[in-house]
């Protein structure tokens, strides 16, 4: 084996390196099928006391995709009609009319809504400036700016929201703890997010569409909050307008509907129990304190619409919207969950742009989960001044429009520190730390599109994945054999060798495992035999001039390799220009595929060709090409 010291030296090397990283994956199922095996109470327990282990094990493992895991693939969009009207000022009517006709274009166009609002905007005054509503001294919009000018801010402003929406997403999912989540950008509004091993959609639904605003608000004052029930309950009831003077600062309409109508039968829908009041059939009125009244999460929406009627607007309070609670307030006999309708002035406060910290705190005496929020020296001014100006009132802490505590102010406040509390569990607690430590979304998101992966989903794309490498596997292999003999099956081992080189070159990348990447592996099988194909060719040409088997070996190996290098090269710029431009499955393609080439060419030249220099020369053994 003159000369293949070497090449010997590096099989070794690599299989060592191969071994390494593969070894955690092999602990892992392991662990796995341990855990497995065990009663619910023994596996808890043995969970427990290995969690370093069974963490630091998983993390090193080879990754499993979307697809052979389970999980979520959601696609989000950001809102830009809601982030041009934040950057809007001295909005008007005319304005909010002209967003909205360029946000149901957009909706059926390719033409994006920044260009659609600009051109809806020049086409009813092609004299009036945007300057008007936009102004941004720090990026160069004054009063003085054009319509151009404006419109590169408002596109420079999205591209930079959608950046941004990136980043905040990406770490609210990485302290989340998903593992290997794929987040990248589609066209110029979109956000495409992998989660591979989900198991609550729910709680990521909210984690990645939470905008984050935290505001604090005051709130409607309780005499105030009667008298506009009063007269909301009798609009509905005689469909007529009215005016304070009209109503009658008693509780005369609140008592009665009290004592005519149970919640239950509201909630229920009970046709023989409602009370021919389009209002009260959805809602209990309560007029207690701050809040408005009670209403069943199915009939949320209803409300909202109810109490945005024009003639239901002109009996509010000016600068008081209604917003409902975060948790349920309780169930009703069948299991209809119930929340709160709180009356909160309009006038924000104090924002989250204050919050230095956030954390997970216990009630000390109930032990409840709740948020403890840290603000800095700006902030800790602004809140004590506002506690202590509202001493015995209630404000609203709110969080992307749903008020998650409203306290009452028993005095001044120093030092920056609130609390959100009334939450459901530790975890809605930490996904709201989660929300305010990413920061704020720049713009709203809505989810466009979502698929989700079940666990027993993934493990049949497993058991089938490995079906066709097995059977790719078994029936190259035996081709090879039938057709070259002895050479086959050195063909065959390297291709074995082959797949182990794969697999630990994707570990020790920490790359992911997908379906396609199986797919990639496949095609792989096939590939890896076209070198040793090329090669033993070449060797039978040569024997057939006569030549010995160790020149005939020599010459073929010389002479396929040019042909070897330059199908696999240009296959691999393939393979990188899928990775570069592909997103999700297309890259989990591309990886093993360029993985495979890369093993391919140097178990079929390097791997083989000790072998036979082996067999050929050390042993004197006749090896046969066909």
């Amino acid at each position: 084996m003159k000369g293949n010291g070497f090449k010997l030296f590096l099989t070794v090397f690599f299989l060592a390196l191969t071994g390494y990283y593969l070894y955690p994956s092999v602990q892992n199922y392991m662990i796995t099928k341990k855990v497995g095996s065990m009663s619910s109470e023994d596996a808890a327990t043995y969970e427990t006391e290995n969690f370093a282990k069974m963490q630091a094990v998983e993390e090193k493992a080879l990754k499993l995709g979307l697809d052979l895991l389970g999980g979520m693939h959601v696609t989000l969009e950001v809102r830009v009609e809601a982030l041009i009207a934040e950057l809007a000022s001295d909005v008007d009517p005319a304005f909010t009319e002209i967003l909205n006709v360029a946000s149901s274009s957009a909706a059926t166009s390719d033409v994006s809504i920044i260009d659609l609002f600009i051109e809806e905007f020049e086409r009813r005054d092609p004299n009036a400036r945007l300057s008007r509503y936009f102004r941004n001294e720090a990026a160069g919009i004054t009063r003085r700016s054009s319509n151009e000018d404006v419109a590169a801010y408002l596109r420079l402003e999205a591209d930079e929201a959608v950046t941004r929406a990136i980043s905040i997403i990406r770490d609210r999912v990485d302290r989340y703890g998903v593992s290997e989540p794929n987040i990248q950008q589609q066209g110029t509004r979109r956000v495409v997010v992998e989660l591979p091993g989900i198991d609550d959609p729910d709680r990521i639904r909210g984690l990645l569409k939470g905008t984050a605003r935290l505001e604090f608000r005051l709130m409607i004052d309780p005499a105030e909050n009667v008298r506009t029930l009063q007269r909301v309950i009798e609009y509905y009831e005689t469909g007529s307008d009215l005016t304070s003077a009209d109503v009658s600062q008693d509780s005369t309409v609140i008592a009665a509907a009290d004592t005519t109508l149970d919640i239950n039968d509201i909630l229920n829908g009970d046709s023989a129990q409602t009370s021919g009041n389009a209002l009260l059939d959805v809602m209990q009125p309560l007029g207690q304190n701050v809040t408005f009244g009670r209403v069943a999460e199915q009939d949320t929406a209803k409300v909202t619409a109810l109490l945005k009627d024009p003639g239901v607007l002109a009996l509010m309070p000016r600068g008081i919207s209604f917003m409902y609670t975060s948790s349920p307030m309780g169930t009703t006999a069948d299991g209809h969950e119930v929340y709160d309708l709180l009356g909160v002035r309009n006038e924000i406060e104090l924002t989250g742009d204050v919050i230095t910290d956030a954390r997970v705190d216990f009630e000390q005496f109930t032990n409840v989960p709740e948020v403890t929020m840290t603000m800095n020296s700006e902030g800790s001014r602004t809140w004590a001044r506002l506690t202590g100006a509202n001493v015995g009132h209630n404000i609203a802490i709110v969080l992307d429009n749903v008020v998650y505590s409203y306290p009452n102010v028993l005095g001044r406040i120093a030092g920056g520190r609130s609390n959100i509390t009334n939450l459901a569990n530790q975890a809605e607690a930490q996904d709201i730390v989660t929300v305010l430590k990413s920061g704020a979304l720049p713009a709203p998101v809505e989810i466009v599109q979502e698929s989700t992966v079940g666990p027993s989903l993934g493990q049949a794309s497993i058991k089938a994945g490995l079906n066709s490498v097995m059977f790719g596997l078994m029936l190259v292999a035996v081709f090879m054999i039938f057709y070259y003999r002895t050479s086959g099956i050195v063909a065959d081992l390297a291709l074995i060798l082959n797949l182990i080189f794969i697999l630990g070159i994707l570990a020790g990348f920490n790359a992911t495992l997908t379906l396609p990447g199986i797919a990639g592996i496949v095609l792989t099988i096939g590939m890896a035999v076209d070198a040793n194909v090329l090669i033993f060719e070449r060797v039978r040409e040569e024997q057939s001039t006569g030549k010995t088997l160790k020149a005939a070996i020599e010459g073929g190996y010389s002479k396929a390799l040019s042909a070897i290098f330059d199908a696999n090269i240009t296959t691999f710029f393939v393979g990188v220009i899928l990775y570069s431009f592909g997103i999700g499955p297309i890259q989990g393609f591309a990886v093993t595929l360029m993985a495979g080439i890369l093993s391919s060419m140097f178990t079929a030249i390097v791997f083989t060709r000790i072998i036979m220099d082996y067999a050929v020369v050390d042993k004197k053994s006749a090896v046969s090409f066909g």
